[in-house]
Protein backbone atom coordinates (compact mmCIF):
# COMPACT_ATOMS: atom_id res chain seq x y z
CA UNK A 1 0.00 0.00 0.00
CA UNK A 2 1.36 3.20 -0.73
CA UNK A 3 1.26 6.69 1.03
CA UNK A 4 -1.21 7.87 -1.10
CA UNK A 5 -3.75 5.64 0.60
CA UNK A 6 -3.76 6.84 3.69
CA UNK A 7 -4.50 10.34 5.53
CA UNK A 8 -4.12 11.08 9.25
CA UNK A 9 -5.48 13.67 12.11
CA UNK A 10 -7.09 16.96 11.46
CA UNK A 11 -6.82 16.09 7.17
CA UNK A 12 -8.30 12.85 7.54
CA UNK A 13 -11.60 14.56 9.48
CA UNK A 14 -11.46 17.11 7.06
CA UNK A 15 -12.05 14.57 4.16
CA UNK A 16 -14.67 13.13 5.96
CA UNK A 17 -16.59 16.13 6.39
CA UNK A 18 -15.98 17.20 2.80
CA UNK A 19 -18.11 14.13 1.56
CA UNK A 20 -20.55 14.74 4.62
CA UNK A 21 -20.85 18.02 3.84
CA UNK A 22 -21.62 17.10 0.29
CA UNK A 23 -24.52 14.44 0.90
CA UNK A 24 -26.04 17.20 3.57
CA UNK A 25 -26.77 19.33 0.97
CA UNK A 26 -28.45 17.25 -1.32
CA UNK A 27 -30.86 15.91 1.26
CA UNK A 28 -31.45 19.08 3.07
CA UNK A 29 -33.22 21.03 0.44
CA UNK A 30 -36.05 18.60 0.85
CA UNK A 31 -36.62 19.33 4.09
CA UNK A 32 -40.33 20.95 5.14
CA UNK A 33 -43.16 22.09 3.46
CA UNK A 34 -41.05 24.24 0.96
CA UNK A 35 -38.65 21.45 0.35
CA UNK A 36 -37.34 21.01 -2.99
CA UNK A 37 -37.27 17.85 -5.46
CA UNK A 38 -34.22 16.70 -6.44
CA UNK A 39 -34.02 14.50 -9.80
CA UNK A 40 -32.08 11.08 -9.61
CA UNK A 41 -30.95 9.52 -12.68
CA UNK A 42 -31.72 6.08 -13.37
CA UNK A 43 -30.07 4.03 -15.64
CA UNK A 44 -32.19 3.38 -19.16
CA UNK A 45 -35.19 4.27 -17.00
CA UNK A 46 -37.27 7.50 -16.45
CA UNK A 47 -35.54 9.91 -14.16
CA UNK A 48 -36.60 10.02 -10.35
CA UNK A 49 -38.42 12.89 -8.53
CA UNK A 50 -37.53 12.85 -5.41
CA UNK A 51 -38.39 14.59 -1.93
CA UNK A 52 -37.17 11.68 -0.22
CA UNK A 53 -33.97 12.49 2.56
CA UNK A 54 -33.15 8.69 2.23
CA UNK A 55 -33.61 8.24 -1.41
CA UNK A 56 -31.73 11.63 -2.17
CA UNK A 57 -28.64 10.19 0.25
CA UNK A 58 -29.05 6.49 -1.32
CA UNK A 59 -28.11 8.72 -4.92
CA UNK A 60 -25.12 10.42 -3.89
CA UNK A 61 -21.68 8.53 -4.97
CA UNK A 62 -18.84 10.51 -4.78
CA UNK A 63 -15.67 9.90 -6.93
CA UNK A 64 -13.09 11.30 -4.01
CA UNK A 65 -12.35 7.79 -1.68
CA UNK A 66 -12.12 9.33 1.23
CA UNK A 67 -15.29 11.91 1.07
CA UNK A 68 -17.23 9.14 0.17
CA UNK A 69 -16.46 7.56 3.02
CA UNK A 70 -17.75 10.56 4.93
CA UNK A 71 -20.38 10.41 2.74
CA UNK A 72 -21.49 6.71 3.59
CA UNK A 73 -21.34 7.34 7.08
CA UNK A 74 -23.88 9.92 6.99
CA UNK A 75 -26.12 7.94 4.27
CA UNK A 76 -25.71 5.50 7.43
CA UNK A 77 -27.62 7.95 9.31
CA UNK A 78 -30.25 8.13 7.16
CA UNK A 79 -30.87 4.40 6.64
CA UNK A 80 -30.84 3.55 9.75
CA UNK A 81 -33.50 6.08 11.00
CA UNK A 82 -35.41 5.14 8.03
CA UNK A 83 -35.35 1.72 9.14
CA UNK A 84 -36.43 2.07 12.75
CA UNK A 85 -38.77 5.46 12.54
CA UNK A 86 -39.16 4.87 8.71
CA UNK A 87 -39.24 8.65 8.53
CA UNK A 88 -37.07 11.85 9.79
CA UNK A 89 -34.27 10.77 7.63
CA UNK A 90 -33.64 14.47 6.32
CA UNK A 91 -33.87 16.08 10.27
CA UNK A 92 -31.37 13.37 11.36
CA UNK A 93 -29.15 14.13 8.27
CA UNK A 94 -29.19 17.92 9.18
CA UNK A 95 -28.88 17.42 12.64
CA UNK A 96 -25.42 14.70 11.94
CA UNK A 97 -24.14 17.75 9.71
CA UNK A 98 -24.56 20.11 12.48
CA UNK A 99 -23.05 18.44 14.68
CA UNK A 100 -20.47 16.91 12.78
CA UNK A 101 -19.13 20.81 11.70
CA UNK A 102 -18.86 22.13 15.21
CA UNK A 103 -17.39 18.99 16.46
CA UNK A 104 -14.11 19.01 13.91
CA UNK A 105 -13.74 22.91 14.83
CA UNK A 106 -13.39 21.82 18.46
CA UNK A 107 -11.09 19.11 18.21
CA UNK A 108 -9.31 20.90 15.84
CA UNK A 109 -8.55 23.18 18.31
CA UNK A 110 -7.54 21.05 20.97
CA UNK A 111 -10.52 19.23 22.20
CA UNK A 112 -9.75 15.64 23.22
CA UNK A 113 -12.09 14.03 20.74
CA UNK A 114 -13.47 10.85 22.84
CA UNK A 115 -13.95 13.53 25.91
CA UNK A 116 -16.58 14.91 23.04
CA UNK A 117 -17.96 11.57 22.36
CA UNK A 118 -19.11 10.82 25.65
CA UNK A 119 -19.80 14.77 26.16
CA UNK A 120 -22.41 14.42 23.33
CA UNK A 121 -23.88 11.33 24.41
CA UNK A 122 -24.43 12.07 27.78
CA UNK A 123 -26.09 15.55 26.49
CA UNK A 124 -27.85 13.78 23.95
CA UNK A 125 -29.36 11.04 26.50
CA UNK A 126 -31.07 14.28 28.24
CA UNK A 127 -32.32 15.92 25.27
CA UNK A 128 -34.37 12.43 24.38
CA UNK A 129 -35.77 12.04 27.88
CA UNK A 130 -37.02 16.20 27.63
CA UNK A 131 -38.49 14.84 23.91
CA UNK A 132 -39.90 11.92 25.59
CA UNK A 133 -41.66 14.24 28.61
CA UNK A 134 -43.16 16.53 26.53
CA UNK A 135 -45.23 14.29 23.88
CA UNK A 136 -48.76 13.59 24.37
CA UNK A 137 -50.16 10.58 23.00
CA UNK A 138 -51.51 10.01 19.33
CA UNK A 139 -54.95 8.35 18.97
CA UNK A 140 -57.87 10.26 17.13
CA UNK A 141 -58.19 10.36 13.73
CA UNK A 142 -57.50 13.81 12.50
CA UNK A 143 -53.90 13.58 14.73
CA UNK A 144 -53.28 10.61 12.45
CA UNK A 145 -54.27 12.63 9.30
CA UNK A 146 -52.17 15.57 10.57
CA UNK A 147 -48.93 13.42 10.56
CA UNK A 148 -49.60 11.51 8.15
CA UNK A 149 -50.12 14.98 5.27
CA UNK A 150 -47.22 16.81 7.11
CA UNK A 151 -44.11 13.42 6.40
CA UNK A 152 -46.13 13.73 2.55
CA UNK A 153 -45.08 17.63 2.34
CA UNK A 154 -48.32 18.77 3.28
CA UNK A 155 -50.44 16.50 0.57
CA UNK A 156 -53.98 16.18 2.35
CA UNK A 157 -55.17 13.30 0.02
CA UNK A 158 -52.40 11.20 0.93
CA UNK A 159 -52.51 12.39 4.71
CA UNK A 160 -56.49 11.43 4.70
CA UNK A 161 -56.15 7.97 2.67
CA UNK A 162 -53.26 6.86 5.16
CA UNK A 163 -55.13 7.89 8.34
CA UNK A 164 -57.92 6.15 6.44
CA UNK A 165 -55.96 2.70 6.09
CA UNK A 166 -54.93 2.84 9.82
CA UNK A 167 -58.00 2.94 10.77
CA UNK A 168 -59.27 -0.05 9.17
CA UNK A 169 -56.69 -2.70 10.23
CA UNK A 170 -55.31 -0.74 13.10
CA UNK A 171 -51.57 0.22 13.53
CA UNK A 172 -50.17 -3.12 13.47
CA UNK A 173 -52.16 -3.84 10.92
CA UNK A 174 -50.91 -4.87 7.68
CA UNK A 175 -51.13 -1.83 5.31
CA UNK A 176 -49.66 -2.50 1.83
CA UNK A 177 -48.64 0.46 -0.94
CA UNK A 178 -49.06 -0.41 -4.41
CA UNK A 179 -48.82 0.97 -7.66
CA UNK A 180 -51.81 1.84 -9.49
CA UNK A 181 -54.18 1.76 -12.75
CA UNK A 182 -55.94 5.10 -12.69
CA UNK A 183 -55.32 8.54 -12.10
CA UNK A 184 -56.89 8.38 -8.84
CA UNK A 185 -55.85 7.01 -5.30
CA UNK A 186 -57.41 3.97 -4.37
CA UNK A 187 -57.97 2.26 -1.04
CA UNK A 188 -59.67 -1.47 -0.58
CA UNK A 189 -59.13 -4.17 2.14
CA UNK A 190 -58.25 -7.22 0.71
CA UNK A 191 -57.56 -10.81 2.16
CA UNK A 192 -53.52 -10.90 3.56
CA UNK A 193 -51.75 -10.63 6.56
CA UNK A 194 -48.69 -9.16 8.62
CA UNK A 195 -46.07 -11.54 10.01
CA UNK A 196 -43.46 -10.05 12.37
CA UNK A 197 -40.38 -11.33 10.98
CA UNK A 198 -38.40 -9.37 8.48
CA UNK A 199 -35.34 -10.30 5.89
CA UNK A 200 -32.65 -12.07 6.99
CA UNK A 201 -30.01 -10.97 5.15
CA UNK A 202 -30.01 -7.12 3.85
CA UNK A 203 -28.14 -8.09 0.32
CA UNK A 204 -32.03 -9.28 -0.37
CA UNK A 205 -33.09 -5.19 -0.35
CA UNK A 206 -32.60 -3.08 -3.35
CA UNK A 207 -29.57 -0.30 -3.19
CA UNK A 208 -32.67 1.97 -3.78
CA UNK A 209 -35.08 0.66 -1.02
CA UNK A 210 -35.31 -0.26 2.03
CA UNK A 211 -37.88 -3.56 1.68
CA UNK A 212 -37.62 -6.24 -0.88
CA UNK A 213 -40.94 -6.75 -3.14
CA UNK A 214 -41.89 -9.81 -4.20
CA UNK A 215 -44.81 -10.18 -7.15
CA UNK A 216 -46.63 -13.27 -7.16
CA UNK A 217 -44.05 -14.89 -5.35
CA UNK A 218 -44.72 -18.92 -4.55
CA UNK A 219 -44.51 -19.56 -1.09
CA UNK A 220 -42.40 -21.83 1.05
CA UNK A 221 -43.52 -22.84 4.83
CA UNK A 222 -40.99 -25.06 6.92
CA UNK A 223 -41.60 -25.66 10.49
CA UNK A 224 -37.40 -26.88 10.49
CA UNK A 225 -33.94 -25.19 10.08
CA UNK A 226 -32.18 -25.37 6.42
CA UNK A 227 -28.85 -24.44 6.46
CA UNK A 228 -27.77 -27.07 3.70
CA UNK A 229 -27.85 -26.24 0.27
CA UNK A 230 -28.89 -30.16 -0.52
CA UNK A 231 -32.07 -29.57 0.95
CA UNK A 232 -32.99 -26.84 -0.79
CA UNK A 233 -31.32 -27.53 -4.26
CA UNK A 234 -34.54 -29.50 -5.69
CA UNK A 235 -37.30 -27.42 -5.30
CA UNK A 236 -35.28 -24.51 -6.37
CA UNK A 237 -34.37 -26.33 -9.46
CA UNK A 238 -38.17 -26.61 -10.32
CA UNK A 239 -39.25 -23.29 -9.54
CA UNK A 240 -36.33 -21.50 -11.44
CA UNK A 241 -38.11 -22.47 -14.75
CA UNK A 242 -41.28 -21.14 -13.70
CA UNK A 243 -39.82 -17.28 -13.48
CA UNK A 244 -41.76 -17.09 -10.32
CA UNK A 245 -40.03 -15.60 -6.70
CA UNK A 246 -39.70 -17.45 -3.74
CA UNK A 247 -40.61 -16.63 0.14
CA UNK A 248 -38.72 -18.82 1.97
CA UNK A 249 -40.18 -19.41 6.06
CA UNK A 250 -38.44 -21.52 8.44
CA UNK A 251 -37.06 -21.81 12.04
CA UNK A 252 -33.48 -20.72 10.50
CA UNK A 253 -31.88 -19.99 7.31
CA UNK A 254 -28.41 -19.74 7.30
CA UNK A 255 -25.10 -21.34 6.26
CA UNK A 256 -24.34 -22.49 2.40
CA UNK A 257 -28.84 -22.01 2.16
CA UNK A 258 -29.06 -18.65 2.83
CA UNK A 259 -25.27 -17.52 0.93
CA UNK A 260 -27.17 -19.53 -2.37
CA UNK A 261 -30.33 -17.65 -1.63
CA UNK A 262 -28.56 -14.38 -1.72
CA UNK A 263 -25.96 -14.63 -4.09
CA UNK A 264 -28.93 -15.84 -6.63
CA UNK A 265 -30.87 -13.07 -5.80
CA UNK A 266 -28.23 -10.34 -6.11
CA UNK A 267 -27.75 -12.40 -9.92
CA UNK A 268 -31.10 -11.88 -10.36
CA UNK A 269 -30.95 -16.10 -11.57
CA UNK A 270 -33.97 -16.58 -8.47
CA UNK A 271 -35.58 -13.44 -7.11
CA UNK A 272 -36.38 -14.75 -3.41
CA UNK A 273 -35.79 -13.55 0.53
CA UNK A 274 -35.85 -15.83 3.54
CA UNK A 275 -37.36 -14.48 7.11
CA UNK A 276 -37.77 -16.49 9.97
CA UNK A 277 -40.81 -18.30 10.92
CA UNK A 278 -43.26 -16.43 13.74
CA UNK A 279 -43.65 -16.86 17.28
CA UNK A 280 -42.05 -19.84 19.02
CA UNK A 281 -42.50 -23.38 20.99
CA UNK A 282 -45.96 -24.96 19.87
CA UNK A 283 -47.01 -21.35 18.72
CA UNK A 284 -44.82 -21.26 16.20
CA UNK A 285 -46.37 -24.72 14.41
CA UNK A 286 -49.69 -23.15 15.09
CA UNK A 287 -49.10 -19.63 13.03
CA UNK A 288 -46.80 -21.46 10.58
CA UNK A 289 -50.19 -23.66 9.87
CA UNK A 290 -52.31 -20.41 9.70
CA UNK A 291 -50.28 -19.53 7.23
CA UNK A 292 -50.25 -22.40 4.77
CA UNK A 293 -53.96 -22.42 5.33
CA UNK A 294 -54.14 -18.48 3.87
CA UNK A 295 -51.81 -19.35 1.04
CA UNK A 296 -52.43 -22.39 0.00
CA UNK A 297 -49.39 -24.00 1.08
CA UNK A 298 -48.61 -27.39 2.59
CA UNK A 299 -46.62 -27.08 5.89
CA UNK A 300 -43.39 -28.80 5.73
CA UNK A 301 -42.39 -30.22 8.81
CA UNK A 302 -41.58 -34.01 10.75
CA UNK A 303 -45.11 -33.66 12.39
CA UNK A 304 -46.77 -33.71 8.87
CA UNK A 305 -44.23 -36.02 7.34
CA UNK A 306 -43.51 -34.34 5.15
CA UNK A 307 -39.40 -33.55 3.77
CA UNK A 308 -37.82 -30.45 2.37
CA UNK A 309 -36.07 -33.09 -0.06
CA UNK A 310 -39.26 -33.99 -1.63
CA UNK A 311 -41.05 -30.79 -1.60
CA UNK A 312 -42.22 -30.29 -5.03
CA UNK A 313 -43.88 -27.45 -6.99
CA UNK A 314 -47.67 -28.73 -5.52
CA UNK A 315 -46.73 -27.95 -1.84
CA UNK A 316 -45.66 -24.20 -2.23
CA UNK A 317 -48.01 -21.69 -1.36
CA UNK A 318 -49.08 -18.41 -3.52
CA UNK A 319 -50.10 -14.29 -2.78
CA UNK A 320 -50.75 -11.34 -4.78
CA UNK A 321 -47.35 -9.27 -3.75
CA UNK A 322 -45.06 -10.18 -0.54
CA UNK A 323 -43.21 -6.93 1.21
CA UNK A 324 -40.32 -7.75 3.51
CA UNK A 325 -39.14 -4.87 5.58
CA UNK A 326 -36.44 -4.88 8.51
CA UNK A 327 -39.18 -5.83 10.74
CA UNK A 328 -41.94 -7.30 9.22
CA UNK A 329 -43.71 -9.12 6.09
CA UNK A 330 -46.70 -7.82 4.80
CA UNK A 331 -48.68 -10.63 2.38
CA UNK A 332 -51.35 -10.07 -0.14
CA UNK A 333 -53.06 -13.07 -0.96
CA UNK A 334 -54.88 -13.29 -4.53
CA UNK A 335 -57.28 -16.23 -5.05
CA UNK A 336 -57.14 -18.48 -2.07
CA UNK A 337 -58.67 -21.72 -0.44
CA UNK A 338 -61.82 -19.84 1.10
CA UNK A 339 -63.06 -22.76 2.60
CA UNK A 340 -59.92 -24.41 4.16
CA UNK A 341 -59.28 -20.28 5.58
CA UNK A 342 -63.23 -20.41 6.73
CA UNK A 343 -62.66 -23.76 8.72
CA UNK A 344 -59.18 -22.77 10.35
CA UNK A 345 -61.27 -19.65 11.23
CA UNK A 346 -64.18 -21.43 12.70
CA UNK A 347 -61.54 -23.77 14.83
CA UNK A 348 -59.81 -20.63 16.10
CA UNK A 349 -63.25 -18.76 17.10
CA UNK A 350 -64.18 -22.18 18.85
CA UNK A 351 -60.66 -22.45 21.48
CA UNK A 352 -61.28 -18.43 22.18
CA UNK A 353 -64.71 -19.57 23.35
CA UNK A 354 -63.52 -22.64 24.87
CA UNK A 355 -60.54 -20.51 26.58
CA UNK A 356 -60.63 -18.75 30.02
CA UNK A 357 -58.89 -14.92 30.65
CA UNK A 358 -55.33 -15.16 29.98
CA UNK A 359 -52.60 -15.61 28.12
CA UNK A 360 -53.59 -18.74 25.77
CA UNK A 361 -56.86 -16.41 24.97
CA UNK A 362 -54.62 -13.62 23.94
CA UNK A 363 -52.31 -15.65 21.82
CA UNK A 364 -55.82 -17.00 19.42
CA UNK A 365 -57.41 -13.82 19.51
CA UNK A 366 -54.33 -12.52 17.91
CA UNK A 367 -53.87 -15.41 15.22
CA UNK A 368 -57.11 -14.62 14.41
CA UNK A 369 -57.19 -11.17 13.90
CA UNK A 370 -53.65 -12.14 11.82
CA UNK A 371 -55.82 -14.71 9.40
CA UNK A 372 -59.19 -12.98 9.49
CA UNK A 373 -58.11 -9.14 9.47
CA UNK A 374 -56.91 -8.78 5.96
CA UNK A 375 -54.74 -5.92 4.16
CA UNK A 376 -55.52 -2.20 3.44
CA UNK A 377 -53.71 -1.97 0.19
CA UNK A 378 -53.85 1.54 -0.96
CA UNK A 379 -52.98 1.79 -5.02
CA UNK A 380 -51.44 4.88 -5.68
CA UNK A 381 -52.74 6.92 -9.45
CA UNK A 382 -50.66 9.01 -11.05
CA UNK A 383 -50.12 10.82 -14.83
CA UNK A 384 -46.81 9.33 -15.65
CA UNK A 385 -43.95 6.34 -13.85
CA UNK A 386 -42.12 9.31 -12.77
CA UNK A 387 -45.07 11.14 -10.73
CA UNK A 388 -46.25 8.04 -9.42
CA UNK A 389 -42.85 6.89 -7.74
CA UNK A 390 -42.59 10.23 -6.32
CA UNK A 391 -46.06 10.05 -5.17
CA UNK A 392 -45.39 6.43 -3.71
CA UNK A 393 -42.50 7.58 -1.71
CA UNK A 394 -44.79 10.20 -0.29
CA UNK A 395 -46.97 7.44 0.72
CA UNK A 396 -44.78 4.73 2.62
CA UNK A 397 -42.91 8.18 4.44
CA UNK A 398 -46.74 9.31 5.45
CA UNK A 399 -47.72 5.35 6.20
CA UNK A 400 -44.16 4.90 8.84
CA UNK A 401 -44.77 8.03 10.49
CA UNK A 402 -48.03 7.61 10.99
CA UNK A 403 -47.55 4.44 13.29
CA UNK A 404 -44.21 5.48 14.67
CA UNK A 405 -46.51 8.59 16.10
CA UNK A 406 -49.17 6.00 17.98
CA UNK A 407 -46.45 3.98 19.17
CA UNK A 408 -44.55 6.40 21.31
CA UNK A 409 -46.80 10.05 21.07
CA UNK A 410 -46.72 13.16 18.72
CA UNK A 411 -44.41 17.03 19.88
CA UNK A 412 -44.92 20.09 18.52
CA UNK A 413 -43.15 19.81 14.35
CA UNK A 414 -41.48 22.24 12.81
CA UNK A 415 -38.48 21.66 13.89
CA UNK A 416 -39.81 23.44 17.68
CA UNK A 417 -39.93 20.45 19.91
CA UNK A 418 -35.93 20.00 19.45
CA UNK A 419 -35.01 23.68 20.13
CA UNK A 420 -37.67 23.33 23.11
CA UNK A 421 -35.62 20.58 24.43
CA UNK A 422 -32.31 22.49 24.02
CA UNK A 423 -33.34 23.80 27.89
CA UNK A 424 -32.10 20.56 28.98
CA UNK A 425 -28.96 22.06 28.06
CA UNK A 426 -28.94 25.33 29.42
CA UNK A 427 -26.38 26.27 32.10
CA UNK A 428 -24.39 23.01 32.10
CA UNK A 429 -21.83 22.64 34.49
CA UNK A 430 -19.22 19.82 35.21
CA UNK A 431 -15.73 19.55 33.06
CA UNK A 432 -14.96 21.27 29.93
CA UNK A 433 -16.00 18.27 27.42
CA UNK A 434 -18.95 18.46 29.31
CA UNK A 435 -20.02 22.02 28.23
CA UNK A 436 -18.26 21.98 24.99
CA UNK A 437 -20.53 18.65 23.99
CA UNK A 438 -23.87 20.50 25.73
CA UNK A 439 -22.95 23.75 23.74
CA UNK A 440 -22.47 21.88 20.13
CA UNK A 441 -25.62 19.79 20.52
CA UNK A 442 -27.68 22.81 21.60
CA UNK A 443 -26.45 24.79 18.74
CA UNK A 444 -26.80 21.86 16.12
CA UNK A 445 -30.64 21.45 17.62
CA UNK A 446 -31.83 24.56 15.73
CA UNK A 447 -30.52 23.20 12.74
CA UNK A 448 -33.96 21.53 11.37
CA UNK A 449 -35.85 24.75 12.15
CA UNK A 450 -33.12 27.18 10.29
CA UNK A 451 -33.05 25.01 7.32
CA UNK A 452 -37.34 24.95 7.09
CA UNK A 453 -36.97 27.97 7.56
CA UNK A 454 -34.45 28.70 4.33
CA UNK A 455 -36.29 25.95 2.13
CA UNK A 456 -38.95 28.65 2.21
CA UNK A 457 -37.37 31.66 1.85
CA UNK A 458 -38.07 33.07 5.21
CA UNK A 459 -34.98 34.76 6.92
CA UNK A 460 -33.98 31.39 9.16
CA UNK A 461 -32.13 33.88 11.46
CA UNK A 462 -35.13 35.89 12.55
CA UNK A 463 -37.11 32.67 12.61
CA UNK A 464 -35.06 30.69 14.97
CA UNK A 465 -34.25 33.85 16.91
CA UNK A 466 -38.22 34.34 17.21
CA UNK A 467 -39.37 30.74 18.38
CA UNK A 468 -36.25 30.57 20.56
CA UNK A 469 -38.02 33.76 22.48
CA UNK A 470 -41.24 31.67 23.34
CA UNK A 471 -42.15 28.88 25.67
CA UNK A 472 -44.33 25.63 24.26
CA UNK A 473 -45.60 24.79 21.25
CA UNK A 474 -45.57 28.02 19.63
CA UNK A 475 -43.46 27.88 16.27
CA UNK A 476 -43.01 29.06 12.69
CA UNK A 477 -45.81 27.69 10.18
CA UNK A 478 -43.56 27.50 7.11
CA UNK A 479 -46.28 26.29 4.76
CA UNK A 480 -48.31 29.78 5.44
CA UNK A 481 -45.47 32.04 6.34
CA UNK A 482 -46.99 32.47 9.99
CA UNK A 483 -46.43 31.66 13.66
CA UNK A 484 -48.60 30.05 16.55
CA UNK A 485 -49.35 27.07 18.44
CA UNK A 486 -48.12 23.99 16.36
CA UNK A 487 -50.69 21.70 18.09
CA UNK A 488 -53.49 24.07 17.15
CA UNK A 489 -52.05 24.62 13.66
CA UNK A 490 -51.82 20.54 12.94
CA UNK A 491 -47.96 20.68 12.64
CA UNK A 492 -46.62 17.38 14.74
CA UNK A 493 -43.73 14.90 14.71
CA UNK A 494 -43.66 11.73 15.94
CA UNK A 495 -41.74 11.73 18.91
CA UNK A 496 -40.29 7.93 18.08
CA UNK A 497 -38.95 9.85 15.03
CA UNK A 498 -37.32 12.72 16.28
CA UNK A 499 -35.61 10.59 19.08
CA UNK A 500 -34.09 7.96 16.70
CA UNK A 501 -32.94 11.07 14.52
CA UNK A 502 -31.10 12.64 17.17
CA UNK A 503 -29.30 9.28 18.51
CA UNK A 504 -28.60 8.33 14.92
CA UNK A 505 -26.82 11.99 14.19
CA UNK A 506 -24.93 11.54 17.36
CA UNK A 507 -23.58 7.91 17.21
CA UNK A 508 -22.43 8.80 13.75
CA UNK A 509 -21.31 12.07 14.03
CA UNK A 510 -18.77 10.59 17.18
CA UNK A 511 -17.40 8.26 14.72
CA UNK A 512 -16.75 11.15 12.52
CA UNK A 513 -15.17 13.11 15.75
CA UNK A 514 -12.52 10.04 17.21
CA UNK A 515 -11.16 9.04 13.39
CA UNK A 516 -7.72 10.03 13.18
CA UNK A 517 -6.61 7.43 10.04
CA UNK A 518 -8.38 6.34 6.89
CA UNK A 519 -7.23 4.09 4.22
CA UNK A 520 -8.37 3.69 0.99
CA UNK A 521 -8.13 0.25 -0.62
CA UNK A 522 -8.79 -0.31 -4.32
CA UNK A 523 -12.33 -2.20 -4.75
CA UNK A 524 -11.66 -6.21 -4.17
CA UNK A 525 -13.18 -8.90 -6.86
CA UNK A 526 -16.28 -10.26 -5.69
CA UNK A 527 -16.13 -13.41 -5.61
CA UNK A 528 -19.79 -14.09 -3.94
CA UNK A 529 -20.53 -14.83 -0.10
CA UNK A 530 -17.51 -15.34 2.06
CA UNK A 531 -15.32 -15.54 -1.00
CA UNK A 532 -16.83 -18.87 -1.72
CA UNK A 533 -18.08 -19.15 -5.63
CA UNK A 534 -18.85 -22.79 -4.46
CA UNK A 535 -22.00 -21.24 -2.93
CA UNK A 536 -22.46 -19.23 -5.87
CA UNK A 537 -24.48 -21.80 -8.21
CA UNK A 538 -26.53 -20.91 -10.24
CA UNK A 539 -30.07 -23.02 -10.82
Amino acid sequence: MTARNLVFHQDARQLLLNGVNALAEAVKVTLGPGGRNVIVEKPDQAPLVANSGVIVAGAVDLTEPFAEMGARLLREVATRTSEIAGDGTTTATTLAQAIMIEGNRCVAAGHDPMALKRALESAGKRVVDELRRIAKPCSSADEMRQIATISASGDTSIGTLVAQAVERVGNEGAISIEDGSKLEDELETVDGSLIERGYLSPLFVPADSHEVVLEEPRILLCDMNISSLAQLLPILEALSSTGKPLLLVANEVEGEALATLVVNHLRGTLKSCAIRSPGFGDARGDQLADLAALTGANLISAQAGRTLEHATLADLGTARRVEITRDTTTIVIGHRDRARVDERIAGLRKRIDAAGAGRERDTLVKRLSKLAGGVAVIRVGAATETALRERKNRFEDALHATRAAVEEGIVPGGGVALLRARSVLEGDGGTEALRTGARILCDALAAPLRQIALNTGADAQAVVHAVAAATGAWGYDAARGTYGDMFEAGIVDPVKVSRIALQNAISVASLLLTTDCMIARPPARHAGIDGNDAFAREF
